[in-house]
């Protein structure tokens, strides 16, 4: 399956959640437009089976997978490709293990550089952030719209903004230079669908 080149990108917020919870949340999110799903999940008590499970749904939305942080559980159960960060390993063995199709993202943090060496290596889109205060990354260092800019003029691959993204400043990063906002509070703290509805009329604006 393809990455989108935009739209709202959602991750899984799992803490103190049953999978039932986990996985309905994730269908009212993909029924209001989310076009990715990311399992991130810190604490998983069984990730083969809720991950399998989220992979059914997104396969019945015609929306990819990924898997944050493990090749392993990506390879496993047949996700569309993983998303890692700066200590997960490289790209080229997630490639290796996961194959040419699979979508690979690479978290930037606050750096072009890092980003262009991503491109570089073959990551199918990078993300940058945060930009905002961010419960679920409260020590996450800032990144600045600046970034977003600079690389919008530099890179070809989609760009995901991440960290604290609300309805009320997700059009700046879009008019920054993000294609994606990844969001998981203010998509799944309160009605996921009607969250993503108003997430996707930004897009609907930007363009």
């Amino acid at each position: 399956m393809s990455f989108p080149i935009s739209g709202l990108y959602a991750i899984t917020q799992t803490e103190h959640k049953s999978c039932e919870l986990i996985v309905s949340e994730v269908e009212a999110a993909l029924k209001g437009g989310a076009v990715v799903l990311q399992y991130r999940d810190k604490q998983p008590l069984d990730a083969d089976h809720l991950a399998s499970q989220l992979l059914k749904l997104c396969q019945q939305y015609r929306v990819p997978l990924l898997i944050n942080d493990d090749v392993d559980l990506a390879e496993r159960i047949g996700a569309d490709g993983v998303h890692i960060g700066r200590d997960d390993g490289s790209i080229k063995r997630a490639r290796q293990r996961l194959g040419e199709q699979a979508i690979i993202g690479v978290s930037c943090y606050d750096s072009v550089e890092h980003a262009q060496q991503a491109q570089d290596q073959g990551a199918t889109y990078v993300a940058f952030g945060r930009f905002f205060p961010s419960s679920s990354k409260p020590l996450a260092l800032p990144a600045s719209l600046e970034t977003l800019r600079l690389a919008k003029q530099i890179l070809t691959i989609p760009i995901v903004a991440i960290g604290g993204i609300l309805p009320e400043n997700g059009s700046l990063l879009l008019e920054a230079g993000a294609d994606l906002l990844a969001v998981i509070g203010g998509l799944f703290d309160d009605q996921p669908e009607q969250a993503a509805r108003t997430y996707k009329a930004l897009f609907e604006r930007s363009h």
